[in-house]
Parts: structure tokens; C-alpha cells; sequence
């Protein structure tokens, strides 16, 4: 194996040991709540961490998620754009399948906002396009149809083509794997939008 590859791997792999460190499971573990995987959907993300009725640590976890993505963006890039935009990726991979819990993690959307994030920092034209795009067609999609899921999906499928557009193309191939992924991680939520029975942002029980 080249030098070249071996330091592509270990951007990746330092990405995917830090996505992989389940902050809702630790969180609601430390509160003295349980495991989170053990109710609701049995994701270890901030909506399920939010059914334990902790608004603060659902939030506290939706800010940490994110940030794996956006800290391992940042700190890999310092030695290169290429192998920032790996360690997201590779972030993004670990929160999916995070090694600690038998590769059953969240679905992804807060650590793929957080790479957004990161990548809005790089030294790219336009690279803030991507982060602002997922964010604006998120709260659209919310506002109007007050879905969190179907935001979530159609940013993610807008996102890398918008970054196509823009020449962002290293970062709309990346881009695309993860929101493949996502939809992926999101089929139950798809088949209860495509049946009518998905809850809508506010809904009550």
C-alpha cells in the first residue's frame, strides 16, 4: 500500500472512530435514564433521545452528532482539503455503523449536517453552498409540510446536486454516497410517508 493511500485511510479511519462514539447513549446513560436504545425506535440519535422527555439532553446530543462531522472536517483538513472531506465521510460512516455497538447506530442527519458545516470552512469556492442549501430546503419543507423525515430526505437529495452546480464536484460525489445512505437508514420513515402515517413536526402522541 502507498504512502498516499495509507494516509487516505487513516483520514477515514480517524473520521469513523470519531463518528462512532454514540453520544445519546452515553448522555442518557450519565443522566440515569437507561438505554436509549430500549425505547422508541431504539436509535441512538436526539429524536429518540428526546422521547426519554429530556428536551436538554436531546439537544445536547443533536450539537455533539453534529459536531463529529464538523470537527473531523476541520481537523483532518490541516493536512489537506482531500483528506478533510474523507474524515467527514468517514464520521458520517461511524455514526451509521458505529464499531462499539455492533454497527447499529443513528440515521445520520445531524453528523451530515455537521460535515456540511465543515466543509462551509474549507478554502473552496462557494463552500458555504451545500451547508446553506440543506439548511434552507430542511426548514422549507418543515414550515410547509411539517415533516422533519421528508426534509431531511429532500435536502439530502438536493444538497449534492446543488454542489455539483456550484463545481464543488469532489465534495458532491462524497456528498452523494452519504445521502444514498440516508434514504437508506430512513426507509421505515419513507414507508410511513408514502402511507400517510408519518408524524408531523408538533403532533402529539
Amino acid at each position: 500500500m502507498t504512502g498516499l493511500a495509507l494516509t487516505l485511510l487513516a483520514a477515514l479511519l480517524f473520521g469513523y472512530l470519531l463518528g462512532s462514539v454514540p453520544f445519546g447513549l452515553i448522555l442518557t446513560r450519565a443522566a440515569g435514564l437507561g438505554d436509549v436504545r430500549k425505547i422508541g425506535s431504539g436509535n441512538i440519535g436526539a429524536t429518540n433521545v428526546l422521547r426519554t422527555g429530556n428536551k436538554g439532553l436531546a439537544a445536547a446530543t443533536l450539537l455533539l452528532d453534529a459536531l463529529k462531522g464538523t470537527v473531523a472536517v476541520l481537523i483532518a483538513s490541516a493536512w489537506g482539503i482531500e483528506l478533510g472531506l474523507i474524515a467527514g465521510f468517514g464520521a458520517f460512516l461511524g455514526h451509521l455503523f458505529p464499531v462499539w455497538l455492533g454497527f447499529k447506530g443513528g440515521k445520520g442527519v445531524a453528523t451530515y449536517i455537521g460535515v456540511l458545516l465543515g466543509i462551509a470552512f474549507l478554502p473552496l469556492i462557494s463552500a458555504w453552498v451545500p451547508f446553506v442549501t440543506f439548511a434552507g430546503v430542511w426548514i422549507a419543507v418543515a414550515v410547509v409540510l411539517r415533516y422533519s423525515s421528508l426534509s431531511a430526505l429532500l435536502a439530502a437529495i438536493i444538497t449534492p446536486i446543488a454542489a455539483w452546480f456550484v463545481g464543488l464536484q469532489d465534495p458532491a460525489y462524497g456528498l452523494a454516497i452519504m445521502s444514498a445512505l440516508l434514504l437508506i437508514k430512513h426507509r421505515a420513515n419513507i414507508s410511513r410517508l408514502l402511507a400517510g402515517s408519518e408524524s408531523k413536526i408538533g403532533a402529539k402522541g
